[in-house]
């Protein structure tokens, strides 16, 4: 089987990478950076990120795995104290991959000129402005007039990315095995003019949130943090994508588990 390790440069990370590359490789398992079967990222939460958009245009035949060399990361089932166990994992199941899949979001941008920009997240998309004034758009959703908003920005988590940043500004938390996305506002003001749900909404799998926002030349959309500058937008939509992220999976652990530990703690509290 063909596998590549992506890991960030902290010490830990790079020990461990180590230790699980010298495992899989004595045991005949093949380095391919290019053309990978299985991807694995070695850190935390970023570095999966930054993993995953490195190979994004190849979702159709790579498979990811996270090794969290800090506390347990919302995409690892496993740490650095299991490499043993993770590489035996992965050299017993090398002909045939057990893996899970997470909904992705689409992001397509058309400009006035006509040009498109299109990208992908795992996690969220934020479309906002530079400068400290608000953005104003209009906001469809499944094509039909839904309301006019005016705040800091807006949101577009998927199920996994509901433990992140949008958790933070009042969105929902959401099963990853739901294919559905949320769209959540960001300081939003209501007034006579400008009327807003101002709560998190939850939308199918078969539905798109179309954006029309007001001529300014400062808007940025952040994929996962990777943050583009728009000019003469002319029309923006969110759904899902038609492809899923497809992670490995050895071995199960409760998605309820994980928002425990990362957020209550109560493991330590037992």
């Amino acid at each position: 089987m063909k596998l590549w390790i992506n890991n960030n440069s902290k010490e830990k990370s790079v020990a461990a990478a180590n230790k699980l590359r010298s495992k899989l490789l004595d045991a005949g398992l093949i380095l391919d950076r290019r053309d990978p079967q299985l991807v694995i990222s070695v850190g935390g939460d970023g570095t999966l990120l930054s993993t995953f958009h490195a190979y994004a245009a190849h979702l159709d035949k790579v498979k990811f795995l996270a090794l969290h060399t800090g506390h347990l990361g919302f995409y690892s089932d496993w740490t650095d104290t299991e490499i043993d166990e993770l590489a035996n994992r992965i050299i017993e199941c090398q002909d045939n991959i057990p893996s899970t899949s997470y909904p992705l979001l689409d992001v397509m941008v058309e400009n006035k000129e006509g040009s498109l920009f299109h990208g992908i997240a795992i996690n969220e998309t934020v479309v906002r402005r530079l400068s400290s004034l608000t953005m104003k758009t209009r906001v469809d959703l499944d094509r039909e007039f839904f309301e006019s908003f005016r705040g800091d920005g807006l949101c577009f988590a998927t199920p996994t990315g509901s433990t992140a940043y949008s958790k933070s500004i009042g969105g929902a938390l959401i099963h990853p095995k739901i294919s559905v996305f949320q769209m959540i506002e960001i300081a939003s003001i209501n007034n006579r003019v400008y009327r807003t749900i101002s709560s998190p909404i939850i939308i199918p799998h078969n539905q798109q949130v179309d954006l029309y926002p007001q001529t300014a030349d400062d808007y940025v959309i952040s994929c996962d943090g990777i943050t583009t500058k728009l000019k003469n937008v002319k029309k923006i939509t969110i759904k899902l994508n038609y492809q899923r992220a497809q992670f490995a999976q050895y071995r199960h652990r409760h998605f309820w588990t994980r928002v425990e530990t990362a957020f209550l703690g109560q493991d330590e509290q037992k």
